[in-house]
């Protein structure tokens, strides 16, 4: 495995503020990828988040790979605006948080801004000063959450890589892989369009499970094998990936078929956390071992 995201959603029984655990994960490993699917920024203070993850990337030795977005369903109802937040006039609430994340970017490119104290308590260099600490390079390293075309058009436009969940909005009909296939092929031609210097990253999320004993066949052997449709809001009709469980040679040969899998280069594999660390550990060492090899997956 070449890295562990967290998710991150407030009001649940969960942990919310990812920075810590960031840090403290980077602290205790050397190699690993560490990230978030994902931050929503209806929540952040930009400046203080550009900090914290300044901070967080330190520690791990440059290794944070950042899930930023517009935000998934929530716990409540409009939980940002506990956190002191409202949207502009004119804006709504995913306008608020693409605006927050452009901040973010910005932010994190390094440059002085603020005007230093004639009479610093300590020493400042010459000029305007950023945000410290400064981390180089994790501006590269910041993925947006998108569910629809038109936000992965412009999160390429912004340079930012792609994180393409088990959730899209429904635009053509199509089956879940097809349609974020082409989100996914959307995204990198407007990269392109735009000229960027580097080559993007793409990930996409999955629920797999390789049944390979008795307990396994239990939990997931009548998972969902088609999409489900469903509605985010009142006007945002939604489109569900299936889940893949099955036995290894049946699961490779439906992987093969999924078109997104294919066009995208890190797949994120959900875990059933609350079925424990023991199951879980199981659960990623069966599709390392019984279905990654056939897929050429590393």
């Amino acid at each position: 495995m070449d890295g562990a995201y967290f998710r991150v959603h407030h009001f649940a029984r969960q942990l919310a503020s990812p920075f810590p655990l960031l840090a403290a994960v980077g602290a205790r490993t050397q190699k690993i990828e560490i990230g978030t699917a994902v931050i929503d920024m209806r929540y952040e203070n930009p400046h203080y988040m550009v900090e914290d993850a300044g901070s967080a990337d330190l520690i791990a030795g440059s290794r944070l790979q950042l899930g930023i977005s517009r935000g998934s369903p929530e716990q409540v109802i409009d939980g940002w605006r506990y956190f002191g937040y409202r949207p502009a006039e004119g804006e709504d609430d995913a306008g608020m948080g693409r605006r927050h994340a452009e901040e973010f970017l910005e932010l994190l490119r390094g440059r002085g801004f603020a005007q230093p104290n004639p009479r610093p308590m300590f020493a400042n260099p010459p000029g305007l000063l950023r945000l410290e600490p400064y981390s180089e390079g994790l501006r590269d390293r910041i993925w947006w959450g998108a569910s629809s075309n038109a936000t992965a058009v412009w999160a390429a436009k912004l340079e930012m890589n792609l994180q393409s969940s088990t959730l899209k909005n429904d635009e053509t009909g199509e089956p879940f892989h097809i349609q974020q296939a082409a989100q996914i092929r959307a995204f990198r031609a407007a990269w392109k369009e735009a000229g960027h210097n580097r080559t993007p990253r793409v990930s996409v999320s999955r629920s797999i499970f390789a049944l390979v004993n008795d307990l396994d066949r239990a939990y997931f052997g009548r998972d969902q094998e088609n999409d489900t449709i469903g509605f985010l809001d009142a006007r945002t009709r939604a489109i569900f990936g299936r889940s893949y469980a099955a036995e290894p040679d049946v699961l490779i040969a439906q992987l093969r078929q999924d078109e997104a899998i294919a066009e995208a280069d890190t797949l994120l594999l959900t875990v059933p956390n609350q079925l424990g660390v023991a199951y879980n550990a199981h659960v990623m060492e069966a599709i390392l071992t019984t279905v990654a090899p056939s897929l050429g997956w590393r």
